[in-house]
């Protein structure tokens, strides 16, 4: 591999670590390959699943911490080492170079070459016996409270791999693809990294990229054929594809201009229609829906296995703003939904104070308004899905055999 890659990707690392900016939100290198950003994003991610067993390799050959730009050619070079498997003299060679490039590390050049090598050779049993990334505390300590410590490991370990490919199929479609599982929920599960614009079927329209988990919500309300339905916070588009492909008149509103490029972007090469509006949930006064999907704005703290830069980017001071939104939007939703229609509230997360806290604060607050029980064999899952006021609790270390699945919840309420 190539230094292109490697310098891609320790500007990537700086920027999520130092300026605490998700991947997600970088522009897209345009210097580079398309192989060579692959590689770029497969190293940071390596990078950040991994970072404090690297830095417990790295720790025995310094005498000091030394400055970021040189701790992270450490960094990558060591994930290369450990993780990759790579050959010890292409990667401390190219550590050095690097190093030398960078007025900053030059005079650590020395120190690089002779702490990498010291870990090709002493740094893979220290590293086989460590033990995975741990969560920062706003997310561990709640999950640790909710289901113990052994889930907590558990979904630390779930966080580790690369995360496969989901995809959602469009109603009638018969893809043979290579590779590819079926999942007990339905959705059609790739190995990580495949390329999914090259896939048969694509430019048809014929899937769309889409986590099992958050392909459920749009199951749980049932019907909706010929329905008017509002798709909240619809942005890029995976549920309102959903709705469109089961024959509902789908309304579709996100906050942002550019998140709903992408959702028209998306239903043009699906050949699905929806009404789609840029504006603020919170000022939406059309309605009644029959049925609205409300995918709230969270931490999306369930969701670490496909953004491992979540934990080193976000901070637990967002996480009282965030549910305060989520109690206004549901509040919200509720007066915009017709007499007996179903509201689906679902949060990409891994916090109980965004999930199960919620619903039973909305239970509270709205006379006569009930949970309807969502049955978790119905959508490939089983009773450990199950949550106490009868919505539905997924997280990352369910099906360990096939690759995982996003942490989420989810719950249907009903209003009088």
């Amino acid at each position: 591999m190539g230094l292109d890659a490697r310098q891609a990707a320790i500007r990537a690392l700086d920027a999520v670590l130092r300026e605490r900016r998700m991947l997600a939100h970088l522009p897209a290198d345009t210097r580079l390959a398309p192989g060579d950003q692959a590689r770029a994003g497969r190293l940071v991610s390596l990078v950040l699943r991994h970072l404090d067993a690297l830095d417990a390799c790295i720790a025995p050959y310094l005498d000091r911490k030394p400055p970021l730009p040189a701790l992270l050619i450490l960094r990558l070079a060591a994930a290369e080492l450990l993780v990759v498997g790579e050959d010890a003299h292409g990667v401390v060679d190219s550590a050095v170079t690097m190093a030398k490039a960078n007025k900053g590390t030059v005079r650590m050049a020395g120190m690089i070459n002779a702490v990498l090598r010291k870990v090709a050779v002493e740094g893979p049993d220290r590293f086989a016996d460590l033990p995975p990334q741990t969560l920062p505390g706003w997310i561990g300590g709640p999950v640790k409270k909710r289901w113990g410590k052994d889930v907590l490991r558990a979904i630390e370990a779930a966080h580790l791999p690369l995360a496969p490919i989901d995809l959602t199929l469009k109603a009638g479609a018969a893809l043979d693809l290579p590779g590819a599982v079926r999942l007990p929920s339905g959705s059609l599960r790739l190995p990580a990294g495949t390329q999914i614009s090259a896939l048969p079927g694509y430019v048809e329209g014929d899937f769309w990229v889409q986590d099992a988990a958050a392909a459920l919500p749009v199951r749980l309300l049932g019907d909706v054929a010929g329905k008017r339905v509002l798709d909240l916070c619809a942005a890029p588009g995976g549920k309102t594809m959903q709705l469109a492909d089961l024959g509902a008149r789908v309304t579709a509103l996100d906050l942002s201009q550019a998140r709903m490029g992408r959702v028209e972007q998306n239903l043009a090469r699906t050949r699905l229609a929806a009404d789609l509006i840029v504006g603020d949930a919170l000022d939406h006064r059309a309605g009644p829906y029959d049925a609205i999907l409300l995918d709230a704005p969270c931490t999306a703290s369930g969701t670490i296995r496909r953004h491992p830069d979540l934990p080193h980017v976000k901070q637990w001071t967002e996480v009282e703003p965030l549910t305060r939104v989520q109690m206004r939007l549901i509040d919200h939703a509720l007066g915009l939904l017709a007499p007996g229609g179903r509201l689906v509230f679902c949060t990409c997360s891994l916090l109980p104070v965004e999930g199960e806290h919620q619903v039973t604060a909305a239970l509270k607050r709205h006379a006569g308004l009930q949970v309807i029980a969502a049955d978790a064999t119905g959508l490939g899952g089983d009773a450990s899905w199950q949550s106490a006021e009868g919505g539905l609790r997924l997280r990352p270390d369910f099906w360990p055999d096939l690759g995982g699945i996003d942490g989420f919840y989810m719950a249907v309420l009903s209003r009088p």
